[in-house]
């Protein structure tokens, strides 16, 4: 089965993290006028899940200690996975930059794509998330694109990365940097090397 590597997501013009190696989009004018998805960017590992197969944002990822429990909840998952169809989302077992105390779950779902790699409109990912039987990552909104709440938008730096945009509407993988964009706080640590090579600290999860 052929495996596909998340794309890169460019960052918003006015996202104050960008450095001089990442993709910048050149406007929102894709947006304007669209109903849009506005999530938190949680400070994780990418992963993806198929029926028969999962990986980090790199395919041919390698084993370490932080995967050991999303290869778990993989191995209950799968068999719900139609043939050819991926999941993606964030795997916040270990602490990166960020320490998370109250977390719903380890894997978040922010993404679903079919065996024609295009990436399900919001509502159809939210329905997979609820057949799988795994949490979302936090909306912070859902409406039409207004330049005016991004501006009024006030994140907790400490605790927070940033935040994901996307077109709420479904879209092929070529187009991917036409429907997501991020932005990010400034001085964020976005290598994986910091924390793949020490001791894994797991967050920590909500009481229930």
């Amino acid at each position: 089965m052929q495996r596909h590597k998340y794309p890169r997501t460019r960052h918003l013009p006015w996202s104050p993290g960008a450095t001089r190696d990442d993709l910048i989009a050149d406007g929102v004018d894709a947006f304007v006028g669209q109903r849009v998805i506005v999530t938190e960017k949680m400070d994780g590992e990418n992963t993806t899940f198929y029926r028969d197969h999962t990986h980090a944002r790199s395919i041919d990822s390698r084993h370490h200690p932080s995967r050991d429990w999303i290869k778990g909840l993989h191995g209950r998952v799968a068999h719900l996975i139609p043939e050819g169809w991926r999941i993606c989302g964030e795997n916040l077992y270990a602490r990166h930059s960020l320490s998370y105390e109250a977390l719903p779950s380890y894997f978040m779902l922010f993404s679903v794509w079919d065996a024609d790699n295009r990436c399900l409109d919001w509502d159809s990912t939210l329905g997979w998330a609820k057949t799988l039987g795994v949490e979302t990552v936090p909306t912070l909104y859902d409406g039409v694109f207004a330049r005016a709440w991004f501006e009024d938008l006030r994140l907790d730096l400490a605790k927070t990365e940033g935040y994901v945009v996307r077109r709420a509407s479904g879209f092929a993988y070529a187009e991917f940097g036409q429907h997501v964009a991020k932005w990010v706080r400034s001085n964020h640590v976005q290598t994986d090397q910091h924390w793949m090579s020490q001791a894994v600290v797991p967050n920590k999860l909500a009481r229930s």
